[in-house]
């Protein structure tokens, strides 16, 4: 299984069975799996998306938003209880090439990648559990 690194945003192959065993880049050594929020631009984006073999979940989101305030702590609870995804989040602002390419019509937007397809999308607020659900719902249809 390959997995880019969200630091220094090498490639790197780990066993299957060693993804429960927080590997680290074999670069910079840093946590490949770190449960927290990956920051998503213009210039790492196609790197990240093609070469990772876990799935994305994507948060496209702006600064200006409050519904996206609003979902921002339950996305990165989240992404804290689900180490088998990598959670990133997209500004819609400070990307906006990015943002057309999604062809975002509303925000906060959560986009489920497989690699550079994209496996599923839902718009608004959802909360902890509902997050937590439709996830769920999307990975045992996509990764059983």
């Amino acid at each position: 299984m390959f997995i880019v690194c969200p630091s220094c945003l090498a490639k790197n192959r780990v066993p299957e069975e060693k993804m429960s065993q927080q590997p680290s880049c074999g670069r910079c050594q840093h946590a490949l799996l770190p449960q927290a929020l990956i920051e998503l631009n213009e210039a790492n984006f196609s790197n990240f998306i093609q070469n990772s073999d876990l799935p994305i979940l994507i948060d496209l989101w702006a600064a200006w938003c409050g519904p996206c305030k609003m979902m921002a702590p339950y996305f990165a609870e989240c992404a804290r209880q689900n180490p088998q995804v990598i959670f990133a989040k997209i500004d819609t602002e400070a990307n906006p090439r990015l943002n057309q390419a999604f062809h975002i019509r509303s925000i906060p937007t959560l986009v489920l990648m497989n690699k550079s397809t994209e496996i599923a999308r839902i718009s608004g607020v959802l909360r902890s559990a509902e997050l937590q659900q439709w996830l769920n719902q999307q990975l045992s249809s996509q990764w059983s």
